[in-house]
């Protein structure tokens, strides 16, 4: 899974938020800051077929989808064979459906989201964002057994022990209520996401003799699971579109206006659907494996984009197949749903939010990171709760290879090497141990591990050792003591300890030798923010040229930048104005760009007629005291018309404060930003917002401002802005 604000990686959330940051350490201004048939595929290299490979559990489920009242009415045989040392006196179901019986064992992550809902819909009671499972019967060969569904976990006490190689076949009836809103397990406008809506076998974890039964986690994620045998019949309006792993197949139910859609998924870790009646459907087959992408029709031309990730998909399936070994399966299917700033992986299936028109399916570093997943979650499963790293950071580490390979430099190795931070947990951390720190851990410090290892031993021996370990682990659990013990065999024991330290020791930094140098780190910053700025402004068609974030836009492709301060001016407001330039070099000189600033009348008059003609230009302070504005104040006062800025009024407001944006009165391919106020100095109440407001209109992943005003306390009064999507996910908390 993919669960950063917008999901982008560790580094880049941490690039998009470093204008401020920079800022805050810069001098402050007084404080600124369907049943089918098998279908034979190839796997790693050997002919096999999947669906006759019979794992040690095997699920038939047949339900019925109430879309009315949003139940999912089931019955479910399960067919069991111990493979353990153990003779089983009970097992043990996860009955995940149930965490959404209150909101405090609900997934922290989709909380905000069904907040904002339940403000946006004030009709709707509390109770409808909860839900649950009831189980109304577990039999064996027709005669109930005793169990307690407690805390997620449904305990089924056997009759008679299950000893070594035995197998034993439970039936259970099972009704599910969907709650409403965004979860997992949800029903939200047109779309229901269903996942854990079954009871599931826990793993028996044979060292401690007792089932894993924990709940499912309310900060990260529970995935822990054993690869099985799935066939699974779903009753649903014959409108609705079905998406689910395996060879789905659909025939008319007897009940007009329904139909069945039934599949065949073997050897698969989890079982989830989604369904909609809006659902429009893209696939591709391609050597024997077929990608298929369900979309909502949200946006024109959406067909292109969709047609763009499919290709994608399967180039992305490609290198990891030659990497790490062949995906076995003959389908990868794609689900889109309302979900914002999260992407979640399945088993040969992942879930994505809503694409738009202008999203780039080459460089969407979320999507390859949740295909990666099938390989390190889906084929290579492992204990998410104790050992999240197997996954995410194997996952985040093969998005980063696969960017470096396609030669993209931004999102490739540079990105591990940039980042020098450091965190007091270990990768090898549980889930509870690591905290509030899971995502840097496990996806950041956990990529940069591997890469260590990839550096130390080289790419040759890294993919084989790769291999080697896919072949190993491919439709087991792995465990990071296998891992290490595959480093060993492959690689060496030099290699086993220094990933063992790495993974174990806390405050894990890159080896210096495999870091940038402070030189190419300044360079990769500014080619990041160059990226992310144009990125982000480009996502709005028709966005005004007077934008002041594109300011910055134009500065980091090249162009050059004059910061012009007012002079004759007194030793507070010049204090003032030296403070929030001294916070824009910051910004600008640990990317490597050094702008010109120009404090003096003479300097401004040398340079007016040709470098300031062909610079953008930030003036900061009044304007009846700055000379740049008073030499060009006629054409200043024009421009201002193109953007309902009625500049000879606000100037004269007394007291007024606040920034707007121009075409340089010069050049029409220049930019001109005014930081203004109209008293003698900045009030001293207002000096922190102030600056505050001036650094969020020059950010990227704030909305776009042509103008605002502030009054005497720092407020913004009136404001000319264009909402940027984006903003949203980096303001969560």
């Amino acid at each position: 899974m993919n669960k950063h604000t917008a999901f982008k990686s560790i580094t880049r959330k941490a690039i998009a938020c470093s204008v401020a940051a920079a800022l805050a350490v810069s001098p402050a201004v007084s404080g600124i800051h369907a049943l089918a048939a098998p279908v034979s595929v190839s796997k790693a290299g050997q002919a096999v077929n999947v669906s006759e490979v019979q794992t040690p559990l095997q699920y038939r489920i047949n339900a019925r989808l109430d879309e009315k009242n949003m139940h999912i009415r089931g019955s479910e045989t399960v067919t069991f064979r111990n493979t353990t040392q153990d003779t089983l006196h009970e097992l043990v179901f996860h009955t995940f459906a149930d965490a959404n019986r209150s909101k405090e064992t609900q997934a922290g992550m989709f909380k905000r989201k069904n907040e904002e809902l339940q403000k946006e819909n004030p009709q709707l009671t509390p109770d409808i964002f909860l839900g649950g499972i009831d189980i109304n019967q577990v039999t064996a060969n027709g005669k109930a057994l005793t169990y307690e569904n407690k805390n997620q976990a449904l305990t089924v006490a056997l009759e008679q022990g299950l000893k070594p190689g035995g197998s034993i076949t439970l039936q259970l009836e099972f009704d599910v209520q969907i709650p409403y809103g965004s979860e997992r397990l949800s029903y939200y406008k047109d779309i229901v996401n269903g996942a854990h809506w079954f009871p599931v076998l826990a793993v028996y974890e044979e060292a401690k003799h007792q089932w894993n039964n924990i709940p499912y986690s309310t900060t990260f994620e529970t995935d822990y699971y054993t690869s099985s045998d799935f066939e699974v019949q779903l009753n649903v309006p014959d409108t609705y579109q079905v998406l689910m792993p395996g060879t789905i197949t659909t025939q008319q139910d007897k009940e007009a206006g329904r139909k069945v859609v039934s599949t065949v998924a073997n050897n698969t870790r989890e079982f989830v659907f989604f369904a909609s009646p809006n659902y429009k459907v893209e696939r591709v087959t391609r050597d024997g494996l077929t990608v298929e992408y369900y979309y909502f029709d949200n946006v024109p031309d959406k067909k292109k984009v969709i047609d763009q990730y499919i290709d994608q998909a399967f180039k992305v399936i490609q290198f990891f197949n030659e990497k790490y070994g062949k995906y076995p399966y003959p389908e990868f299917r794609i689900a889109e749903s309302y979900v914002e700033g999260v992407a979640v992986e399945f088993s040969r299936v992942i879930q994505l939010g809503l694409k738009g028109s202008n999203v780039d399916a080459a460089h969407d570093d979320v999507f390859v990171h949740e295909i990666a997943h099938q390989w390190f979650h889906a084929l290579i499963g492992n204990n998410s709760e104790t050992e999240s790293f197997l996954d995410e950071g194997f996952a985040d580490f093969s998005k980063v290879y696969f960017a470096e390979k396609q030669g993209d430099t931004m999102n490739g190795f540079k990105m591990l090497q940039y980042d020098d931070s450091s965190f007091d947990e270990p990768i090898a951390s549980t889930n509870q141990e690591v905290g509030d720190n899971a995502n840097p851990v496990y996806y950041g410090k956990g990529r940069q591990a591997i890469y260590q290892l990839y550096r130390l031993v080289g790419e040759e021996k890294f993919d084989a050792f790769m291999r080697e370990y896919f072949k190993r682990y491919e439709y087991k659990n792995a465990t990071i003591a296998g891992l290490l013990e595959t480093i060993e065999d492959t690689l060496g024991k030099q290699a086993r300890d220094e990933m063992d330290k790495a993974l174990h020791e806390g405050n894990f930094v890159l080896k210096p030798e495999y870091q940038l140098s402070e030189t190419e780190k300044m360079e990769y910053m500014g080619e990041q923010f160059k990226e992310m700025y144009h990125a982000s402004l480009n996502q709005i068609p028709g966005l005004p040229y007077e934008t002041m974030s594109r300011i910055m836009d134009k500065v980091y492709a090249g162009e050059p930048l004059t910061i012009v301060a007012s002079d004759k001016v007194g030793a507070k407001a010049q204090q003032q104005q030296e403070a929030l330039v001294s916070q824009l070099q910051a910004t600008l000189s640990f990317t490597g760009i050094k702008p010109t600033v120009i404090t003096e009348r003479q300097m401004l008059k040398q340079k007016m007629s040709k470098e300031l003609a062909a610079s953008n230009i930030i003036v900061i302070g009044n304007a009846k005291t700055n000379g740049f504005i008073q030499a060009l104040k006629p054409g200043i006062i024009q421009k201002s018309k193109n953007i309902g800025w009625d500049w000879k009024k606000m100037m004269n407001q007394k007291e007024g404060a606040g920034a707007y944006i121009i075409k340089h009165p010069y050049n029409q391919n220049r930019l001109m930003l005014h930081f203004y106020w109209n008293g003698d100095t900045l009030k001293d109440g207002m000096v922190e917002p102030y600056a505050e407001q001036a650094l969020t209109a020059l950010n990227f992943t704030s909305d776009y401002y042509q103008y605002y005003e502030m009054n005497g306390t720092g407020k913004v009064t009136t404001d000319k802005k264009t909402e940027n999507p984006m903003s949203k996910f980096f303001n969560q908390e």
